[in-house]
């Protein structure tokens, strides 16, 4: 998408962060969690700005040589535009910076469009974490990709 840019997750950018969360999400992350997000020291999260407005962001932790995926969104009226993929390109190219050299997250079984981004980005169904999702019981796929490079 033309025109989109990516920026560190900042302070001011949480009120719409948190609204893209609360539409995108049965159990949202409440705001004090996004705010340790903001400076946290394995932290890696992004935002992505279209046409002057936050459409999506992304997060990852990066333990040692992984980057494990905390959780991606965006908006409902932007989905579908190749934002998500570009997030997830974006944010996996911070975390090998980073030093990460594979990258691990878990989505629900239900998350069909998802499912396919991860997979198209190289990702494999590694496991099934069962009842793992709190709001209702969803089980979670566990995905790897083994190679950032």
């Amino acid at each position: 998408m033309k025109g989109l840019r990516f920026e560190k997750l900042q302070e001011s950018h949480l009120p719409a962060v948190l609204e893209i969360e609360r539409a995108s999400e049965s159990a949202p992350w409440s705001e004090a969690s996004f705010r340790t997000e903001v400076d946290h020291p394995h932290g890696v999260f992004i935002v992505a700005q279209y046409a002057g407005r936050i459409v999506g962001f992304a997060g990852a932790w990066v333990l040692v040589d992984e980057a494990h995926v905390t959780t991606v969104a965006v908006e409902p009226e932007a989905r579908g535009k190749g934002i998500g993929r570009a997030l997830m390109v974006e944010l996996l190219a911070r975390c090998r910076e980073r030093g990460a050299t594979c990258s691990t997250l878990e989505v629900r079984v239900s998350n069909a469009p998802a499912l396919k981004l991860y997979e198209g980005l190289g990702f494999v169904r590694a496991a099934v974490r069962r009842r793992y999702y709190p709001d209702n019981k969803e089980d979670a796929v566990v995905m790897w990709r083994y190679d950032l490079a």
